[in-house]
């Protein structure tokens, strides 16, 4: 045993190099903030724009992206937003009031290839088109209905006077078909908000808008790009086309207005800023939704941006019903990442052998059979492609798919370069977010060139990547 001299002495020189190891790390965070104060948007900053990576010490401002700011310069204004499968309007400056013109109406849509959904929407759509405005403005809501029946417009998470919430008997009279009633008030606040009418089967046959109010300075850092996706589920029982609103579990979950594969991926540059905003209008659930392939901040919920100090990093954020989110990240993972509830159901209802046969089965079934287990999953996996007028035997469950639907699937720009059969794991309350190197996104969102499959994911790894 050593002497309490030599103790002593180990002691000493533990404190020390322990005292460096922590002025090391300052350092290293200075360092980082150094760099992120300076040129940030340039190549060899602290934070690893183009490969995934921490970036910097936990707490710096490049801890997993949390400050680095997008390629754009400070001080502009926001971007527009990006709403994949919906539309979206600024209005029209009107008497000095921002004017936007929503007519409730039933409507028809194509929530997955030959499959429609006849529902209540607004401007011949569901969920409606995306309203964009600036905080501080004065909004005109110019609102006809359309419908067969009374409704309302309430502004889910506004702060407005009381005239104006949508309440049917408690704040207004119902809005009788065919007629009109104008919304007007100031907007103060910012966010991801949406609305709604204040009638519940309504509500649950589709009725919802999204409402984004952005700041009239873009929040820094800065965002290259800013995506809304509102999330919704029905149920259609077998051989229907109008979701059961007295349903308590549901077969068909949209992001906006259409299942997966149908959803149109979300396309990105290499090395952006992204901002997710994601607005949960589903009738019961909660949604769990998971990036794959990345580190996100949440930022914001639906009472507007959060403090940066209480930012949160995951990659899942839950989303409850009436409830928005929204998620900031640096896209430095090249590739097709797919973004998707985790809850289990959600990630494959209609695309299962319980629920995808009997929806699209075109005659009866004769005695329907509940399949073992290993063919519970048959349904995308298990794909079939029909030639125009041929059906399946009436003993096989795997999922069809016309010539026709399947051009819907790979048809799209948006889609092209992806892997071979991609479709076959994307079901359900699924996307993709595609980080795409710059020339890639270029050929794929600006021309009309063909591009070969496995373009933006290879179709298997490299050798010697994998050790065993």
């Amino acid at each position: 045993m050593g002497s309490s001299n030599d103790r002593r002495d180990f002691l000493k020189h533990g404190a020390a190099a322990t005292a460096g190891l922590f002025a090391a790390s300052a350092t290293m965070a200075k360092a980082a903030e150094s760099a992120d104060t300076g040129n940030s948007r340039a190549e060899g900053e602290a934070f690893p724009r183009m490969h995934p990576g921490l970036g910097g010490p936990i707490g710096s401002p490049t801890d997993r992206g949390k400050l680095v700011p997008g390629l754009r310069e400070a001080g502009q204004a926001p971007v527009n937003v990006i709403a994949p499968d919906l539309k979206t309007t600024w209005g029209k400056i009107v008497n000095g009031a921002r004017e936007f013109h929503l007519h409730a109406m039933p409507v028809r849509r194509e929530v997955l290839p030959g499959i429609w959904m006849d529902a209540y929407g607004f401007n011949g759509q569901f969920p409606g088109p995306v309203l964009e405005m600036y905080q501080g403005e004065r909004i005109r809501i110019v609102f006809r209905n359309d419908l067969p029946e009374p409704t309302t417009l309430h502004s889910h998470g506004l702060e407005l006077p009381i005239s104006f919430d949508g309440i049917p008997a408690v704040t207004q009279d119902l809005v009788k078909p065919g007629h009109t009633f104008v919304y007007e008030y100031d907007v103060h606040q910012e966010g991801s908000y949406f609305l709604h009418p204040h009638v519940a089967m309504q509500e649950a046959i589709g009725m919802v808008v999204p409402f984004i109010i952005h700041p009239k300075v873009a929040y820094e850092p800065t965002v290259d790009r800013d995506f809304v996706l509102m999330t919704q589920q029905f149920a259609m029982l077998p051989n229907a086309h109008i979701p059961n609103t007295m349903s308590m579990d549901w077969n068909f979950l949209t992001i906006n207005g259409r299942c997966g594969p149908y959803t149109t991926p979300l396309v990105c540059k290499l090395g952006e800023r992204i901002r997710i905003r994601f607005l949960n209008f589903s009738t019961l659930h909660q949604h769990p939704m998971h990036l794959h392939g990345h580190t996100f901040w949440v930022t914001g919920t639906e009472g507007g941006r959060i403090p940066e100090p209480a930012w949160i990093p995951g990659n899942t954020v839950i989303v409850g019903v009436a409830q928005s989110r929204d998620v900031e990240l640096i896209a430095n993972n090249p590739g097709d990442w797919v973004l998707h509830c985790h809850m289990f159901h959600h990630m494959m209802n209609h695309m299962v052998s319980q629920v995808g046969p009997i929806i699209r089965q075109k005659k009866d079934d004769p005695g329907f059979k509940v399949p073992g287990y290993p063919q519970m999953m048959k349904g995308m996996s298990d794909m079939k492609v029909l030639p125009e007028g041929e059906e399946l035997p009436f003993d096989d469950y795997s999922m069809p798919m016309t010539t026709e639907d399947m051009r819907k699937i790979n048809g799209r720009r948006e889609v092209q370069g992806m892997r071979e059969g991609w479709f076959k794991g994307v079901k359900g309350l699924f996307t993709v977010m595609r980080v795409l190197p710059p020339h890639l996104y270029d050929k794929v969102m600006n021309t009309d060139e063909p591009i070969p499959p496995n373009s933006s994911t290879p179709l298997n790894p490299p050798p010697g990547s994998q050790k065993l």
